[in-house]
């Protein structure tokens, strides 16, 4: 026969699995998810460290619209990137969308 009442040696089964709490997306500040990603304001082969949490489609509009170079000119100044027309349209577009939107983006223009 088994056991009706189970304990649990660890008191785990009472405690929920808090998540913590969704950090904002760099570029267009809604919350992220699970799935968030660290990106290099400041691409890595330019000699940047820092990250930032960002969604994945978030980062593809920022990799369609600027060069390394040009990456690495505006550094950690959100507002610069924001500046530009197409990521202002972009930014405006995705805030009323859900957290876990994905989309495809369109390649570089050049």
């Amino acid at each position: 026969m088994g056991r009706k009442h189970r304990q649990d040696p660890y008191g785990d089964a009472d405690r929920e699995a808090a998540a913590p709490p969704p950090v904002p997306c760099w570029l267009c500040g809604r919350p992220t998810t699970k799935a968030v990603v660290w990106h290099h304001p400041v691409p890595k082969s330019r000699g940047g460290r820092d990250v930032v949490p960002m969604h994945a489609i978030c980062q593809q509009t920022l990799m369609a619209n600027f060069t390394t170079s040009e990456l690495q000119r505006h550094g950690l100044d959100v507002e610069a990137l924001l500046a530009h027309p197409n990521v202002r349209k972009f930014v405006d577009w995705v805030a009323t969308k859900d957290p876990d939107f994905t989309a495809t983006i369109a390649k570089k223009q050049r």
